[in-house]
């Protein structure tokens, strides 16, 4: 039912939204040609995360069809993006086992970059995005559709995330950690 939902509201939902409600956690999450996969990961480590809200809601619809625009009008760049961007998955995957939250920082940033040159990030998500790193963040991106909404910064350890916590608060509409 919450995926049907999810069809009015994004057009294409990945599937990810509501099978992370329900089951909650993290999730590893990779389209198929067939139905989606999902794999709940744990931890030998808890992860610091602060999370911030821009309080900007942007249309999934149109962001998802404004990246398709720009892959149909230049294939090649598209093509490029996305194979840094596998590339940046295929790292990400034995640094979350391995607990490496310094690593998964770097990736955040450098994957934040990726969506920086897709366009679907935005002026507040960047300012948000940089306050978390200038705070001591070990890694920060922006989350979820773009243009808006959520970014993510992991923190070395709980005094870095309450400083983290504070920078984003003086800044953002909604903060949580």
């Amino acid at each position: 039912v919450g995926f049907q939902g999810e069809h009015g509201y994004h057009g294409t939902p990945s599937g990810i939204d509501n099978t992370a409600a329900t089951f909650g956690g993290v999730l590893k999450f990779q389209r198929t040609d067939g139905a989606p996969l999902f794999e709940k990961k744990t931890f030998a480590s808890p992860a610091r995360i602060v999370y911030a809200s821009t309080g900007i809601t942007a249309s999934t619809t149109t962001v998802v069809n404004d990246v398709r625009a720009k892959k149909e009008a230049n294939e090649a760049w598209f093509n490029d993006l996305m194979e840094r961007y596998m590339g940046l998955c295929k790292q990400a995957g034995p640094a979350l086992q391995s607990c490496d939250w310094k690593k998964i920082g770097d990736l955040a940033n450098q994957n934040h970059q990726l969506l920086q040159e897709l366009t679907v990030s935005c002026k507040e998500l960047d300012d948000l995005v940089k306050a978390a790193r200038d705070a001591g963040a070990l890694g920060a991106k922006m989350s979820g559709t773009g243009r808006g909404g959520l970014m993510w910064a992991i923190c070395e350890d709980e005094k870095s995330q309450d400083e983290i916590f504070k920078k984003l608060s003086s800044m953002a509409p909604q903060v949580w950690k």
